[in-house]
């Protein structure tokens, strides 16, 4: 190897080491922004202090930009949630419950890291929010930290996990130690 192609190949890894360390915030916000919806599959488990095993759930999630998220439970029981601008509804045993996210700004800012998320609107999510990035735009994690003391009061951090603008998992620590651990796939669309 000569010295010449020896400097280029320093120079080479330089150039990728840098590419991979200029990702950031605003590059994933951008790419998520990008994604105008879609639906996916999910498993949801959800680790509880007073069971042995964890509760799992399974089902189906329909995302439309940029305020309409909509999860529908199919096991181990029916349910459907519903996030349409700023009204939150819960469908369970024939029965259906509504809540204006004014009205509830805890409950506003918990499903609003969510929503967020996937708008990529990171000025909402840094309105409740601290945000961290590491890892680069093919394999990434946000990790969402409280910076209000209600909202810390139930949750201590929200991870959000994904590939370029598809979320692909999300995992909540609350505030007691439980936690919620949700995996995600994209229904891929002919």
């Amino acid at each position: 190897m000569t010295l010449r192609q020896f400097i280029t190949g320093l120079l080479l890894c330089g150039a990728s080491t840098l590419a991979h360390a200029g990702f950031d915030i605003d590059q994933l916000m951008a790419e998520l922004a990008r994604n105008r919806g879609g639906e996916a599959t999910f498993v949801e488990k959800r680790y509880l202090a007073v069971l042995d095993k964890p509760v799992i759930a399974t089902g189906e999630m329909r995302y439309t930009a940029p305020d309409r998220l909509e999860k529908r439970t199919l096991t181990p029981r029916p349910e459907t949630v519903v996030l349409d601008k700023d009204t939150l509804t819960l469908e369970r045993d024939n029965r259906k419950m509504s809540i204006r996210l004014i009205a509830r700004p805890e409950v506003a800012a918990f499903v609003d890291s969510i929503r967020s998320t996937l708008a990529g609107n990171r000025a909402s999510l840094e309105q409740n929010y601290r945000l961290a990035l590491s890892g680069e735009v093919d394999a990434w994690v946000l990790t969402l930290v409280p910076n209000d003391s209600r909202i810390a009061s139930l949750l201590q951090r929200i991870t959000v996990k994904g590939v370029r603008e598809q979320v692909l998992g999300i995992d909540y620590l609350q505030a007691d130690g439980d936690r919620i651990e949700m995996r995600i796939e994209p229904v891929k669309t002919p």
